[in-house]
């Protein structure tokens, strides 16, 4: 992980190994020990500070390990962080992960203080459609109803119907009892979601930089190599990507199947940390061959979890007007029942 170094480190204290002794075991095969023993001041540092602010730290499943066992309260992805947020006692939250996703934590809690480390860490689905694009989509499919998935900006939720997740998408759009739906702003989802619902989906062309970057033919080799091997996909990978995977799923549905399933050997076909971060909920399932870093995540680190704690900045703010439209997009796709959710 790097290290902010206009962020001054906390002093050592000879006691922290054997108090973070525990920690070790947790980043087994993620974290070399002389990364986490270089890392233990801040670690120490932010657990005291998030005690003495009364804050909860949201990690997001792609996050690096150190964040995530470290000194996460709640992981998990980014409307199950929303979520836990909202429900949680806590006025302050640290939202470890992009932009959208601190959006979206404050859009459900309002009347809390959303701190966002890494204010300039975006998402490639997330800049893939604005606002202005989603009404000229009105204009040219009248009356059509928009789902957008939640990796979009709330100025883009604002003009939507209501909002999706991967895990939930074709519950979503079925519960809008339409026959076409615009779906944004990804078209692998898309693709996936087609295949399991007779509603005609129109997509926008945009999708996700680390998914995209795997192929068919990476996943053919790795399972020509080992007969034993698994693979697990996210439905942001291309379809041809998909098609070979021995399961599609959002990352809570991978990390279910795994749990189901506990493959000897398993290539997980997302972004590098969510592998990093199951080891130690699997430790019989050897993780192998899949590793595709999100640049943006990796903006998230120590130091700067450290600095929005102890300045109570930078803050998560969005301009009400946006904010009440965008948080009727997420409140709509809560209302659909949860025994219809997959």
């Amino acid at each position: 992980m790097p290290i902010d170094t206009a962020i001054a480190a906390p002093a050592w204290d000879d006691d922290l190994p054997g108090r973070y002794a525990w920690l070790r075991p947790r980043l087994a095969g993620a974290a070399a020990c002389t990364e986490l023993d270089f890392h233990l001041p801040w670690i120490d540092a932010i657990r005291r500070l998030k005690a003495q602010r009364g804050a909860l730290i949201l990690a997001h499943n792609y996050q690096h390990p150190l964040i995530f066992h470290g000194v996460a309260d709640m992981t998990g992805d980014s409307l199950a962080l929303a979520r836990a947020g909202r429900e949680a006692d806590a006025e302050v939250l640290v939202l470890c992960g992009v932009g959208f996703m601190g959006e979206t934590a404050k859009l459900l809690s309002p009347e809390k203080t959303v701190l966002l480390p890494a204010p300039e860490a975006g998402c490639s689905l997330a800049s893939a459609i604005t606002a202005e694009d989603v009404r000229r989509l009105r204009q040219r499919h009248p009356g059509v109803p928009v789902v957008s998935y939640v990796n979009t900006s709330a100025a883009v939720k604002a003009e939507s119907d209501v909002c999706c997740t991967s895990g939930n998408a074709v519950e979503v759009v079925e519960s809008l009892g339409v026959p076409r739906v615009l779906f944004l702003p990804d078209r692998h989802l898309a693709a996936e979601v087609a295949k399991a619902t007779a509603v005609e989906l129109i997509a926008w062309p945009g999708a996700c930089e680390v998914h995209e970057a795997f192929s068919a033919e990476d996943l053919r080799r790795w399972k020509q190599d080992d007969a034993r091997l698994k693979v697990i996909a996210h439905p942001e990978c291309p379809a041809e990507v998909c098609a070979e995977a021995d399961f599609v799923g959002s990352t809570s549905a991978l990390a279910g199947w795994l749990g189901r399933h506990r493959p000897e050997r398993v290539a997980l076909v997302t972004e590098c940390s969510m592998a990093d971060n199951l080891r130690a909920d699997f430790p019989a399932i050897e993780f192998v061959g899949a590793c595709q870093l999100c640049p943006h995540m990796r903006l998230v680190d120590l130091p700067r979890v450290y600095a929005a704690l102890r300045d109570l900045t930078p803050q998560v703010e969005i301009e009400p007007a946006v904010a009440g439209r965008a948080r009727r997009a997420l409140e709509r796709m809560l209302d659909v029942p949860p025994a219809a959710r997959r």
